[in-house]
C-alpha cells in the first residue's frame, strides 16, 4: 500500500494519477474535504480508500498495516497565513510525526518541502543553509523540518524531500487567491477581463514548473530506492510572469493586459526571483527535459478548456 496525504489535493491527486499510470491503485488517500469542492480531484483517479485527515493516525496505521511509501503533500500552503501556531502544527509537526512513524516502521518517505525557503534568494538556490532564510511562516514551517531532517545522521529508511518552486497545472481550482497565475489570467480571459499583472511583472521572474514534471521527479525517487536527501524541484530556468501572459496572448488573440499596483500586503514577504540550481537533482540521476512555460501553460488552457482544468 502506498499513503498520499493532501492526496485530494494539487500535487497530491496528480501524484495519485502518476502512481495509477506505474498500475498502482492500493493507494489510501489522507485529506479533508472541508473545501468540498476537492471531492472533484479524486473522481478520476484510483484509490483504496479515503480517511480524513484528523480521524487518521499514521503511527497507529503504520504499525498494523503494510505499507511500502507515503507521499506526504498534505499542508497548509497558504503564504499569507499569519497564524504561527496553526502553520507550525500543520505544516511541520505533522511532517515530524510522520518521519518518525515512517523510520521506525521502515517506510519510505517523500515529503514535500518548498523553495520558499531560499527567501529573497539573494544567496542563490542551492540546497545549502547559507542560501536559506524565509520571509514569511509558511517558509518557515517548511524550512524548520528540512532542518530537522539535516540533523539526522543515519536513516532507516529512504526520505526524500523537494522543494517545489512555481508550480501550475490542472486539480488546483480549490486553491482560490493561492492557484497559479496561468489558472487566474485563464479564468480573467473567460470572464472577459484583462490579465492582471502586477506593476514591474516584467522584472518579477520565477521557475515555474509543470506539475506533470513534479509527478515525474517524484516517481524518479520512488523508483531509486537508494537515494535520499533534500532537492529543487524545479527546471532551472527563471521566467517572467509576463511570458504566461504572452502564450495566453497566442491562444486568446483578444485578451488584453491590465498592470495593477503592487500590494502593500506583500512587501519584504515576496519572492521577485526564483531560479532552482538542479544540479544536485541532476546528480541524482534525474536527467529527463522540463516542459517549457509557454508549452506548459498551452497544455493548461486546454485541459481548462476541456475539463475546468481537472483530470478526465
Amino acid at each position: 500500500m502506498v499513503i498520499v496525504t493532501g492526496g485530494a489535493g494539487f500535487i497530491g491527486s496528480n501524484i495519485v494519477k502518476g502512481l495509477n499510470d506505474k498500475g498502482i491503485d492500493n493507494i489510501l488517500i489522507v485529506d479533508n474535504l472541508e473545501k468540498a469542492e476537492k471531492h472533484k480531484n479524486l473522481n478520476k483517479i484510483k484509490f483504496y480508500d479515503y480517511v480524513d485527515k484528523r480521524d487518521f493516525n499514521v503511527e497507529e496505521f503504520l504499525q498494523n498495516n503494510k505499507v511500502e511509501a507515503v507521499f506526504h503533500q498534505g499542508a497548509s500552503s497558504n503564504t499569507m497565513e499569519t497564524d504561527g501556531r496553526y502553520m507550525m502544527k500543520n505544516n511541520y509537526e505533522c511532517t515530524k510525526e510522520t518521519f518518525l512513524a515512517c523510520q521506525k516502521h521502515n517506510v519510505r518517505l517523500f515529503y514535500a518541502s518548498s523553495a520558499s525557503v531560499y527567501g529573497n534568494g539573494n544567496k542563490g538556490f542551492i540546497e545549502k543553509e547559507e542560501c536559506e532564510y524565509p520571509l514569511n511562516v509558511y517558509a518557515f514551517s517548511k524550512y524548520q523540518f528540512d532542518r530537522f531532517l539535516n540533523l539526522k545522521k543515519h536513516l532507516g529508511s529512504q526520505v526524500v524531500g523537494l522543494r517545489y518552486f512555481n508550480v501550475y497545472g490542472p486539480q488546483e481550482n480549490h486553491k482560490g487567491r493561492m492557484a497559479s497565475v496561468a489558472f487566474h489570467m485563464f479564468n480573467q480571459i473567460k470572464n472577459n477581463e484583462p490579465m492582471k499583472l502586477f506593476e514591474g511583472s516584467q522584472n518579477f521572474k520565477r521557475d515555474f514548473i509543470y506539475v506533470d514534471d513534479v509527478v515525474a521527479v517524484n516517481m524518479f525517487f520512488f523508483e531509486h530506492q537508494s537515494i535520499s536527501g533534500i532537492y529543487n524541484c524545479g527546471t532551472g530556468n527563471a521566467e517572467s510572469f509576463c511570458e504566461i501572459a504572452n502564450a495566453l496572448k497566442e491562444k486568446y488573440t483578444e485578451a488584453k493586459i491590465e498592470y495593477i499596483p503592487f500590494p502593500e500586503s506583500l512587501v519584504g514577504k515576496y519572492q521577485t526571483f526564483t531560479q532552482s540550481d538542479i544540479t544536485s537533482l541532476r546528480k541524482a540521476g534525474y536527467n529527463k527535459p522540463f516542459i517549457s512555460l509557454k508549452e506548459g501553460t498551452l497544455k493548461y488552457a486546454d485541459i481548462l478548456e476541456n475539463s475546468g482544468g481537472y483530470i478526465i
